[in-house]
């Protein structure tokens, strides 16, 4: 092939490009209805929000007169004020979710991660016995009772704030996903590479599959983050003393007590429960505990959008 051959082709080759970008893009007037549409998404996404924030910081009495508005009428901040007074159960409730979130989020990715690997490899003696042994526990369940025995009794998980993460710490499902991540992304060559050059199992999964994998532990971290943070279930199940309640039952509680005092007001002596902050202090509950997962969705939402391991294999 001459020089001049090789010139023609390249510019068949940069035209062929050119054509090809040129199909692919959208047309002005669609591309400015996307983002119109997009706009009105964000805005009927914020809008709740909003609303929930401005009634959090408005009086009991403007809030119950007028309703809801764009902009607090008579601002005050007594619910938070009640939420948060000294020595308030919500401060305790607040630190022993954070610590439960924590601790099963990164019990979860470490638990998910070593079972869901092991599943992964083709060469591992027990796969189709630890695979079905996972996925059983997904069709079949012991029920409430033995549950409540289980851990009140044989685990000891009563009054402690191990029950608030430690039974959800791990999941089939989430095996699942990770398991699939592995084979679907992190591809095999490297795998054997490593091995090659004399890499073991522990150095293969440290080193060169977990730096890979990180979309795959960042979804696990986030389902088990958002599990642990608005679970219920075993704060009500397990746990007797306030001290160990996580946030979701004690503001379940705290509605609660407050509902009673507004009705049995009368029964009461003449309470005076006009200002009692009962739907501002909602709206309160509502942003104490939505707020740090909307924080922290930015920080999980990079490494779902991003090909890490694009470019990884040279075929």
């Amino acid at each position: 092939m001459t020089a001049i051959d090789v010139k023609k082709l390249k510019k068949a080759e940069k035209e062929a490009a050119r054509h090809s970008a040129a199909r692919n893009q959208i047309s002005r007037g669609a591309n400015a209805a996307f983002n119109v549409l997009l706009i009105v998404a964000c805005i009927l996404t914020i809008f709740p929000l909003w609303i929930i924030l401005v009634s959090s910081f408005t009086s009991e009495v403007a809030l119950t007169t007028y309703g809801y508005r764009l902009w607090p009428l008579e601002f005050s901040t007594m619910a938070y004020t009640y939420l948060f007074n000294g020595g308030s159960i919500i401060i305790t409730a607040y630190r022993n979710t954070i610590i439960a979130t924590v601790s099963g989020t990164i019990i979860s990715v470490i638990t998910v991660g070593l079972y869901a690997y092991a599943l992964s490899r083709p060469d591992f003696k027990y796969k189709k016995f630890f695979t079905f042994f996972s996925f059983f526990t997904m069709l079949f369940g012991g029920g409430m009772v033995s549950y409540y025995n289980m851990t009140r009794s044989v685990l000891g998980l009563k009054d402690t704030v191990w029950a608030l993460f430690l039974p959800m710490s791990f999941s089939a499902y989430w095996v699942i996903i990770m398991r699939t991540f592995y084979q679907s992304s992190v591809p095999e060559a490297i795998i054997e590479s490593a091995r090659i050059d004399g890499c073991g199992e522990w150095r293969t999964l440290i080193q060169i599959v977990a730096p890979l994998a990180l979309p795959g532990f960042a979804t696990v971290a986030l389902f088990s983050a958002i599990g642990v943070w608005n679970d219920f279930r075993n704060c009500l199940l397990i746990n007797d003393s306030a001290q160990y309640y996580n946030l979701q039952y004690t503001i379940y509680q705290t509605m609660n007590n407050l509902r009673f005092i507004k009705e049995n007001a009368s029964r009461m002596g003449g309470v005076n429960v006009a200002n009692l902050p009962a739907e501002t202090f909602r709206m309160a509950m509502a942003v104490v505990t939505v707020g740090p997962i909307i924080m922290a969705y930015p920080f999980f939402q990079k490494y779902f959008v991003k090909g890490l391991t694009v470019g990884a294999v040279k075929g």
